[in-house]
């Protein structure tokens, strides 16, 4: 098999040891052609951190780049215009990859010309806890893939397609057999090369924070490349989900978080969908996360459905702004700001 070589981006902030050894076990795949770029937008980072990253540069093992911004989406936007890879494979800087990983998401391509995208499976630590929880069960530490099988699912129910609900029945944390999906989960995916090159695609820069629904903006655009987005459970990573850190500056329990959490849904939406799907993410958004109603399950105290509901009120308001400052700024503001992108 004539393996394509592999662009592995690590967009990374305030994270150090998990950096470390996301960083480790990328390099020791066994797989015969692949670079990984560290896009680190850190700061400072602790002195051990500091050390391994410039002897992994220096001995040539990284591509590291240090930024004085912090942005999910820019940062992937970045890494792909100094990547070199047919394909490009982008993970969290807090996972723990098996071996076979790489070769798991390049077979696909190889094997099927009509796939743009892997989706990989991932044993988010997180999302795992919350849903046995419902089951009675929670799984910890490093047992998550054989506590998992208590809870599978083979295929996914037909709403995980429609786009106006599916954010709420994609599940690519307990699905065992592979399938079409419609996005996939930003901590491990990969593309082909000409999505970006080819049909000029690109992470939207106005996705901000923790950048929640960059990935699902950008694989609703990528429809229109005819790409297909291919679900392979093989291709899958532990996702340890910290808390702080990642590739934003701001904690998952801020006010600023909770703002920019409600402006990316409704961005996505005012971009990619129709009216009728509009309407039914809008209410299931509002049902799920202000009035705390499954698969949400957050409080349901009447005080914290109203500050909830109007973070949403004033994220939906940002999010039309967003659209109409669009039709003369696109929102790419460090791409603009990037050399190499102006030279291109």
């Amino acid at each position: 098999m004539n393996l394509p070589m592999i662009s592995v981006i690590i967009p990374t902030y305030g994270r150090e040891q998990a950096l470390r050894d996301s960083i480790a076990d990328v390099l020791r795949q066994d797989y015969p052609s692949f670079e990984v770029l560290v896009v680190d937008q850190t700061p400072t980072h602790e002195p051990e951190t500091e050390k391994t990253l410039q002897e992994l540069s220096d001995a040539g093992k990284i591509q590291w780049s240090r930024l004085d911004w912090a942005s999910l989406p820019g940062a992937r936007n970045y890494a792909v215009r100094r990547s070199k890879g047919e394909i490009l494979l982008f993970i969290d800087d807090d996972v723990e990859l098996p071996e076979g990983y790489l070769h798991a998401h390049a077979r696909n391509f190889v094997e099927n010309p009509e796939i743009g995208v892997v989706a990989g499976r991932v044993f988010d630590r997180m999302k795992m806890r919350d849903a046995q929880q419902g089951c009675g069960q929670l799984a910890e530490g490093t047992e998550e893939k054989s506590k998992e099988k208590s809870y599978e699912i083979d295929y996914l129910p037909s709403e995980a397609m429609d786009p106006g609900i599916a954010w709420y029945y994609i599940d690519l944390v307990h699905t065992v057999q592979p399938q079409q999906v419609l996005s996939a989960r930003g901590c491990n995916m990969s593309f082909r090369r000409d999505i970006f090159t080819k049909h000029g695609l690109w992470f939207d820069e106005r996705f901000r924070g923790s950048a929640v629904r960059e990935e699902s903006d950008f694989c609703l655009r990528l429809r229109k490349t005819g790409y297909k987005i291919w679900y392979d459970p093989e291709a899958h990573l532990v996702h340890i989900g910290e808390e702080t850190g990642g590739c934003h500056d701001i904690s998952t329990r801020s006010l600023k978080y909770q703002l920019q959490f409600y402006h990316n849904h409704f961005l996505m939406a005012l971009k990619n969908l129709t009216p009728g799907e509009q309407v039914r993410l809008f209410a299931k958004l509002f049902d799920c996360h202000v009035l705390g109603n499954p698969p949400c399950y957050k409080e349901k105290s009447l005080k914290k459905s109203v500050v909830r509901g109007v973070f949403y009120s004033l994220g939906f308001l940002n999010a039309v702004n967003s659209q109409i400052q669009s039709l003369w700024n696109d929102g790419q503001i460090y791409t603009r700001q990037d050399s190499v992108a102006s030279k291109s």
